[in-house]
């Protein structure tokens, strides 16, 4: 079974029960148990009593309200499915975290709901580590891994009457951690094949969340089949859903209404927005994307598009990173030379590419880089006081 498995085929639940709460008061204490627990369980527990949590009481579950927990519910992915992971909870205890470790959907058996009440593993409470201490949820979202608890390997006492099996659900688009599923209930009633139960409910939601993708793709597709010229057409996110007459990965970056994108192939573009996603395609060599820098006051950039005007506050050392690229001309400058500029010696050279990656999220691609320079058709207008 692995190391996830908290229990081997076989193993007597009630002996071994009384055998962890023998390590976990050892260890707990100070004293020297009659064997090491799991190396999983080890390092969860030396994190927990670091954050000098106490195994003797409840400790603060943290909820947050219920209209906080609906607009969680509302905002996660795992609302496409959630319907599919909750009818793994055929008898057990069933609940799907945020990847915050926030509870924010709960089902299962009446009395295994209520005595989750007395233990607070109800809607909006924060389960990790550092607010109950080693339990399945938290380690899970620590260790970004599969983790099945039995008994007193959990951190509190009165988690010590559970099992827990938590398992993270992943964007299969993109790897990042969505959320945590986790299935629990009265630890002597712990099966082998509960491990793989929640396992593959996880493995056929994230395929449903794949299937939700490329549906959504394939109708933003067929909604913009007829655009002339090169262009792509883009999801929310960036996720490529048709291409003409440019090669492109599977991505670019999110679109922003007025806000300049560079994409490779296409150059500088001006995303215009869809009914469903954006079109994204050359703002073209005739078109200038005029901009004005003014600092009569706290600096604020304004971008003058037809399509769609914007204008953003500055730091003002992004505004003075702006005012002289707006004097360099198109031969730009470097990183080192930027450094000099800014700083007097050219050491700075990280900071100087820190700073102008933070300022191309906070504008897009009106700057270029290699070198450091305004973009091809983007003009800047500076106001000084």
């Amino acid at each position: 079974m692995g190391d996830f498995s908290a229990v081997r085929p076989g193993t007597d639940l009630s002996r071994h029960a009384r055998e962890l709460r023998r390590v976990h008061d050892a260890v707990l204490t100070g004293g020297r148990p009659a064997h090491r627990p799991r190396a999983l369980v080890e390092r969860s527990w030396s994190r927990v009593i670091g954050l000098g949590l106490d195994p003797g009481r409840a400790n603060a579950r943290d909820p947050v309200p219920f209209d906080e927990v609906e607009r969680l519910r509302r905002d996660s992915p795992l609302a496409l499915i959630i319907d599919d992971l909750l009818r793994l909870a055929d008898g057990f205890l069933l609940v799907v975290t945020d990847a915050d470790g926030v509870i924010l959907w709960r089902v299962g058996p009446h009395g295994l709901l209520h005595r989750a009440d007395g233990l607070g593993f109800t809607e909006g409470a924060h389960w990790t580590e550092a607010a109950v201490g080693t339990n399945a949820i938290g380690t899970a979202l620590v260790e970004a891994a599969p983790v099945q608890l039995f008994s007193a390997e959990h951190f509190e006492q009165a988690q010590h009457a559970w099992y827990c099996t938590a398992h993270p659900v992943h964007d299969p688009r993109t790897g990042e951690m969505l959320g945590i599923v986790n299935v629990s209930g009265p630890a002597l009633t712990l099966h082998p094949a509960i491990e793989v139960l929640v396992s593959m409910g996880v493995r056929l939601a994230e395929a449903q969340l794949w299937r939700h993708h490329a549906d959504r793709l394939e109708r933003l597709r067929r909604s913009a089949a007829h655009v002339p010229g090169p262009h792509l057409i883009v999801d929310e996110h960036g996720w490529v859903a048709a291409a003409s007459g440019v090669a492109t990965r599977d991505r670019i970056g999110a679109p922003r209404a007025g806000t300049a994108l560079g994409v490779p192939g296409l150059g500088l573009c001006l995303p215009e927005r869809l009914a469903e996603g954006w079109l994204v395609r050359p703002a073209g060599p005739s078109t200038t994307i005029r901009a004005t820098l003014d600092l009569r006051a706290a600096p604020v950039l304004e971008v003058h598009s037809e399509a769609a005007p914007w204008r953003t506050p500055l730091t003002r050392r992004h505004a003075e990173i702006l005012t002289l690229l707006a004097t360099c001309g198109p031969d730009g400058l470097t990183a080192s030379r930027m450094s000099r500029v800014l700083f007097g010696d050219a050491d700075h050279v990280v900071t100087v590419r820190a700073e102008i990656s933070r300022l191309r999220r906070a504008i897009g691609a009106l700057v270029a880089t290699n070198p450091y320079r305004l973009a091809t058709g983007v003009s800047l207008g500076v106001v000084r006081p």
